[in-house]
């Protein structure tokens, strides 16, 4: 069956930087698109970033542009998120999923397979 196992999460101070991890495993990893959401305390799950299957293509939100890089390794099926300047509000629950297809997609339900999470907290 599908799984993705998140890491990388932590305490970081304000300005500080994290990457995250994603491995996928029980699928073709290089079929599909990946991304990265987060959940906020009180808020709803919202789109952090895309790639392409062939890590070509990427597309990150507002909020998180400049700051954050979304990349994969297919020959390692794992996805990355790469977070500079991180700021308070960033603290949140990133989940990585993976969609049902090849495009570009922000909306959650295109992703059929979601992992457990990681914890980041930012520190101000």
């Amino acid at each position: 069956q599908v799984q993705l196992v998140e890491s990388g999460g932590g305490l970081v101070q304000a300005g500080g930087s994290l990457r995250l991890s994603c491995a996928a495993s029980g699928y073709t990893f290089n079929a599909y698109t990946m991304g990265w959401f987060r959940r906020a305390p009180g808020k709803e799950r919202e789109f952090v970033a895309a790639i392409s299957y062939g890590g070509g293509v990427t597309d990150v939100a507002d909020s998180a542009k400049g700051r954050f890089a979304i990349s994969r390794d297919n020959a390692k099926n794992t996805v990355y998120l790469q977070m500079n300047s991180l700021k308070p509000e960033d603290t949140a629950i990133y989940y990585c999923a993976v969609a049902f297809g090849r495009a570009l997609y922000r909306s959650e339900g295109a992703y059929g397979n979601w992992g457990q999470g990681t914890q980041v907290t930012v520190s101000s």
